[in-house]
């Protein structure tokens, strides 16, 4: 075994790679604003080469770095009174800890921040809950109040309402995954996503009062075969409004519709509009802000439910990532496609949030293939460097989730790829989202090997069509991808001539073992029980069992830390590759799932890219 120590020494000025660049060019998050004082934001930035969060206030222009840890900080909610700024302290990336609160205003002080303490002080903002996994937050417009969602292997979900001065008061408990919704507008109301019924891929709701008794249940998990998945949006921002948003799959996507929690009235949208369609409030509660995504590209609209007018709000072709409507009527959007980097843009013309250094190089576009799969037409998103013609050693960069999709958006990592001769296929499998509630559930008890039947489609494609040079192709990707790329290169063992790994599923049984409780409940879900309970599926699913047929040279990175792909079960399957001399290399950080330190991403790229040329013979 090779263990890789790699050079994370930057280059500087003109020498810098382009690759390089597009990694620390600085990034900011679309800001959070806070409700009853909008100007004051928070967001995130890896202005300082770790990713942070900043407050804005956008009446002075002051920018100011909240937090400051070895290895980032990304988890950060503002108050709606705009005062607090809570944000979640972990350990090294563990995703195990407490939350944390300070005030947003330099030189604030006030209660429980302490006489004279600067407003980079901050103390815990739940004192008596122990550290815990984070199952959602919402903060009451008092800032006083808010309700904390935790998950812990010993407890599983409990919800507490948390008040400044008093102990924090238990107002929901069960075993399965459960999370915090939202808080109504006059902090009455507390809305939450369950799992009761088992299925940790479709929640139901209940809305409760503050002392923890039930006003309302939605439950469309029941009464039939096919089971389906609501989610909580956000209450009506106006006080005594009952309103709740809502998220629905009742015909085969996600579409929102109203839902009156005291009155129970459903009111449904009536959105005609191909693919997933999201939305939230704007600010007055007189509209919706639409999002629509459909076919790895996403647009917005306004929707008015008086009117039932639904008027687009002009963006311009690639993916919304994220979007929030203003006070004045405006509409904020980080924006960005797959050749141009992401910026934070307003309705308004201008563009929001323009950090200054280095300008991120931009890339190529994307072009989109539809390949015949076994379940049915398979989505994906081609690469290639300008100009070149095949056959190109071609990588197959695989997302993870798997309850997620590629789109036409931004990414350094391919855009490497693609700086270094290669041509990038990235493919939205079976258990995708965004084609319909039916490709995201197709993948159950089959797991992993359903999504790699449609990965097999689009490489066969990608081969017959000239594009992909079958003596040079990479199976790649990070979390669920690390894990379909471990199960192909053993299931698959003559398709791949390499493959590289990022903090994978290798042993699903000791993974399912050692995981934070949530990825324990999703398992179950997709699995269909525990690994005594069906053995034979977690033993079909996992890369362990068929690591002894890998013939491709196989190169893994690992967090020490990672919660949701624990370091013992990626231990387990190198000892194996140790055992029978595999080609492989193994590289540990001191992080989490990913690093948010941009020195340690360069570095990792920088493995990759050098583990590829030295077993492709590319450049």
């Amino acid at each position: 075994m090779t263990e890789s120590n790699g050079s994370s020494s930057p280059v500087h000025g003109e020498d810098m790679p382009d690759w390089e660049k597009r990694f620390r060019a600085p990034r900011v998050s679309l800001p959070d604003w806070a409700e009853d004082a909008p100007q004051r934001s928070l967001f995130v930035s890896n202005a300082t080469g770790t990713y942070e969060l900043y407050a804005w206030d956008r009446i002075t222009g002051e920018q100011r770095q909240v937090t400051d840890r070895a290895n980032g900080t990304t988890d950060g909610v503002l108050s709606p009174d705009g005062e607090w700024i809570w944000w979640f302290d972990d350990t090294d990336g563990d995703e195990f800890g407490i939350w944390r609160r300070q005030r947003f205003a330099p030189g604030a002080s006030g209660e429980d921040s302490g006489a004279g303490e600067s407003s980079r002080a901050h103390v815990p903002a739940a004192p008596g809950l122990e550290p815990s996994y984070p199952a959602g937050l919402a903060i009451g417009r008092d800032g006083r109040t808010a309700v904390v969602g935790r998950s812990t292997d010993q407890d599983g979900s409990t919800i507490h309402l948390v008040r400044a001065g008093q102990d924090p008061a238990e107002i929901y408990r069960h075993r399965e995954s459960a999370g915090v919704g939202d808080l109504s507008h006059d902090g009455a109301l507390i809305a939450i996503e369950h799992t009761e019924h088992g299925d940790a891929m479709h929640s139901a709701l209940r809305v409760l009062r503050q002392d923890g008794s039930t006003l309302a249940e939605l439950d469309d998990t029941k009464g039939g075969t096919v089971e389906l998945g609501l989610e909580v949006l956000g209450f009506a921002p106006v006080d005594g409004d009952t309103r709740l948003l809502i998220g629905h799959q009742r015909r085969g996507r996600w579409e929102p519709m109203v839902w009156d929690v005291a009155s129970g009235e459903e009111t449904d949208l009536g959105l005609d509009l191909p693919g997933d369609v999201a939305a939230e409030w704007y600010p007055d509660g007189s509209a919706l802000l639409i999002v629509h995504s459909f076919e790895a590209r996403s647009e917005l609209f306004r929707y008015d439910p008086a009117t039932r007018e639904l008027a687009r709000v002009p963006t311009p072709p690639g993916t919304v990532s994220g979007a929030t409507a203003r006070p004045d009527g405006t509409v904020e959007y980080l924006w960005s496609s797959a050749a141009e980097p992401p910026v934070v843009r307003s309705t308004s013309g201008r563009v929001v949030l323009d950090p200054p250094g280095m300008r991120s190089p931009g890339s190529v576009p994307v072009e989109d293939v539809w390949v015949k799969g076994p379940g049915g037409r398979v989505h994906a998103l081609v690469q290639k460097p300008a100009g070149a013609s095949g056959p190109l050693p071609t990588v197959f960069d695989i997302h993870g989730g798997p309850t997620w999709h590629d789109s036409d958006s931004f990414a350094a990592g391919p855009a490497a790829w693609v700086d270094h001769g290669y041509a990038v296929v990235r493919v939205n499998y079976r258990g995708s989202t965004g084609y319909g509630r039916d490709w995201t559930d197709a993948l159950k008890h089959r797991v992993g090997l359903i999504e790699l039947e449609d990965i097999a489609a689009v490489r066969e494609w990608a081969v017959s069509s000239g594009l992909a040079d079958p003596e040079r192709l990479v199976l790649t990707g990070g979390s669920w991808g690390g894990y379909l790329t471990l199960l192909g290169l053993g299931t698959q063992p003559d398709a791949w001539t390499i493959g590289i790994a990022a903090v994978p599923v290798a042993d699903y049984v000791t993974a399912y073992h050692d995981e934070m409780e949530a990825l324990k409940a999703m398992d179950r879900t997709l699995l269909g029980g525990t690994p005594e309970e069906v053995p034979e599926r977690f033993e079909a699913s996992s890369p362990l069992t068929y690591v002894d047929a890998v013939k491709a040279p196989v190169y893994i990175s690992a967090g020490v830390n990672d919660p949701r792909c624990p370091i013992r079960q990626v231990e387990n399957y190198v000892d194996r590759l140790v055992a029978r001399d595999a080609v492989h290399e193994m590289y540990r950080y001191d992080a989490g799932h990913g690093s948010l330190v941009v020195d340690e991403r360069i570095k990792q790229v920088r493995l990759e890219l050098d583990f590829a040329a030295r077993h492709l013979g590319t450049a």
